[in-house]
C-alpha cells in the first residue's frame, strides 16, 4: 500500500469498454479465421483419404476453381473431364493434369460426397461470420479511419492488420508514453539481466500476446517486400542471428514504428533502393480496394509528416 501511494507500482493497462469491445470484436474474428484454416486442413486430408490430388495442382484449395470442382464433387459428378472443364484457364494445370488428379471421382464413395458437402457447407457459414465481424469493425473503426490507412502503409501490415493493432494498443496509444514502453508491454524487445555491462539474457519478455503474433506475422511478411528496408535488415542481419532472432528485431522495429504512426500522427514512407513508383501504386491500389470493400471512404491525398523507412 505504501509502494502504491509513493506511485511506485506500475498499474496494469485496463483499456476503456470502447477498446475492450474492439479486442472482443477483433479476437472472435481471429478465431473463426483459425477454425477456417482447421476446416481446409481437414478438407485436404479427406481428398488424400479419397485418391482426390486436387490441392498437388491448384494453389489455394478454397480458391474460385476448386471450390466449383469440390461443389460438384459433392453434387454428385463423375466425370472427370466435365470437373475438369470447371477450371478457370488461368489455372496453371492442365486440363489432363486435372482429369488425372480427378480420376477417383468416377468411383467415389457417397459417404465421401456428403463429408465434403458438409466441410463446404462449414466453411461458407464461417466465411459469411468473419465477413459480418469485417463490417462490424469496420463501422466500429469508422472515427479512425485515418489511422487505419497509415498503419496499413507499412509493408507486411494490412487493413486487417490495421483493426487488430488499434483494437489492442487503442486509437493514439496514448496509454504508453514512449515506444519503448508499447515494445515492453508487448514483449518486443531483448531482456535486460544484465551484469558487468554484458546481458545474460536476450529473450523477449511475455507480454500480450496477440500484439506478439500480429507482430511477427507482420515481420515475416515485411522481409518478402521487395526492396524495403526490411527486407535489407534480414539479408544483413541473418546469417549472424539466424531467422527468429531476425524476425524478432523486425518485429521490434515495426513496434516502435506503429508507436509512432499512432501517437504522433506520422505517416510512414518507404525509401528503400529497389522500390519503384509503380511498385508503390500497386501497393496503394491495393490498399484502397481493401479499405472500400469495407465500406470506407478514400480520399487520396498528399501524405505529410513522412517517417523515412
Amino acid at each position: 500500500m505504501k509502494r502504491l501511494v509513493a506511485q511506485e507500482l506500475t498499474l496494469s493497462f485496463v483499456p476503456d469498454p470502447e477498446q475492450r469491445l474492439w479486442r472482443t470484436v477483433m479476437r472472435t474474428k481471429y478465431q473463426l479465421t483459425c477454425n477456417r484454416v482447421q476446416l481446409q486442413n481437414r478438407l485436404e486430408a479427406l481428398l488424400e483419404e479419397a485418391h482426390i490430388k486436387l490441392s498437388s495442382l491448384v494453389s489455394d484449395l478454397l480458391g474460385a476453381s476448386a471450390r466449383r470442382m469440390l461443389k460438384a464433387i459433392a453434387d454428385g459428378e463423375t466425370d472427370a473431364a466435365a470437373l475438369a472443364a470447371l477450371a478457370d484457364q488461368k489455372l496453371r494445370a492442365t486440363q489432363e493434369q486435372l482429369c488425372d488428379a480427378l480420376g477417383a471421382c468416377t468411383e467415389l464413395n457417397s459417404v465421401y460426397r456428403r463429408l465434403i458437402k458438409m466441410v463446404l457447407e462449414d466453411l461458407e457459414s464461417i466465411e459469411k461470420r468473419i465477413y459480418q465481424l469485417e463490417q462490424e469493425m469496420a463501422d466500429l473503426l469508422r472515427p479512425h479511419q485515418d489511422q487505419v490507412e497509415r498503419l496499413a502503409e507499412v509493408p507486411g501490415l494490412g487493413v486487417g492488420s490495421a483493426q487488430q493493432i488499434i483494437a489492442e494498443v487503442g486509437a493514439t496509444a496514448a496509454t504508453f508514453p514512449s515506444e519503448d514502453h508499447l515494445s515492453s508491454w508487448v514483449g518486443a524487445c531483448p531482456g535486460d539481466e544484465e551484469s558487468a555491462e554484458v546481458n545474460s539474457n536476450r529473450r523477449s519478455p511475455k507480454g500480450n500476446r496477440h500484439m506478439r503474433r500480429i507482430l511477427n506475422q507482420a515481420a515475416n511478411a515485411a522481409v518478402k517486400h521487395k526492396g524495403s528496408v526490411f527486407e535489407i535488415l534480414y539479408r544483413r542481419y541473418v546469417p549472424r542471428m539466424g531467422h527468429n532472432q531476425t524476425i524478432g528485431v523486425i518485429a521490434h522495429k515495426l513496434c516502435r514504428l506503429i508507436w509512432k504512426i499512432l501517437h504522433q500522427a506520422a505517416r510512414y514512407e518507404e525509401r528503400g533502393p529497389a522500390v519503384s513508383k509503380t511498385s508503390k501504386q500497386k501497393r496503394t491500389q491495393k490498399m484502397i480496394r481493401e479499405l472500400r470493400k469495407l465500406g470506407y471512404r478514400v480520399e487520396l491525398t498528399t501524405s505529410q509528416s513522412p517517417i523515412p523507412a
